[in-house]
């Protein structure tokens, strides 16, 4: 199984702005040289993704933002780790309240290839210190937010990666694909 952290940011790290908006993601910018994506490339994507993790937070804004654009990630398996009781509103999302340890190697690594966490970063942070984290794919946007969260403010810890890939695409957003040095 890989477990790979999934973010998307700004050029200076903030993955949230203090209001939650996400219209930051959406840009007019252009490179001539990057790839272009379709509907039909990120379908076929995203179907290799086979679970969902993501903190309380981060579903909370997810179930927000479904409102208006509809469930993100459709019926992919989705476990939100929280102590907190919170509402399902589909048959494929889970609340998982344990040890981080247990869910990757007693839940996760038995049941899934393929596993994506995608929020927020305090339990990004959880994983890459608890190594159970296999990379990180960081998706830049062209845009400086100068205030908001930090993807890694504090990790408390230096981590060797080492550079899988390096996508640029039209919009003038960069993927980098790291895998976390173990």
């Amino acid at each position: 199984m890989i477990l790979t952290i999934h973010m998307v940011s700004s050029l200076d790290g903030i993955i949230a702005k203090k209001d939650n908006s996400i219209s930051w993601f959406e840009t007019a910018d252009h490179y001539e040289k990057g790839k272009g994506l379709t509907e039909q490339d990120t379908t076929e994507f995203l179907k290799t993704i086979d679970c969902y993790v993501m903190g309380s937070r981060t579903y909370e804004h997810a179930l927000e933002l479904s409102r208006s654009y509809g469930w993100a990630y459709g019926d992919t398996p989705t476990i939100v780790v929280s102590h907190r009781n919170l509402p399902i509103e589909r048959q494929n999302i889970e609340i998982y309240a344990g040890d981080l340890n247990k869910l990757v190697n007693q839940r996760l690594k038995p049941n899934y290839r393929n596993v994506w966490l995608v929020g927020g970063a305090k339990l990004a942070k959880e994983f890459i210190r608890a190594k159970l984290a296999d990379e990180i794919r960081l998706s830049v946007m062209p845009v400086i937010l100068g205030e908001g969260t930090l993807f890694f403010d504090h990790l408390g810890q230096e981590e060797k990666l080492h550079l899988k890939d390096v996508t640029a695409y039209k919009s003038g957003m960069v993927e980098l694909w790291y895998e976390i040095r173990k």
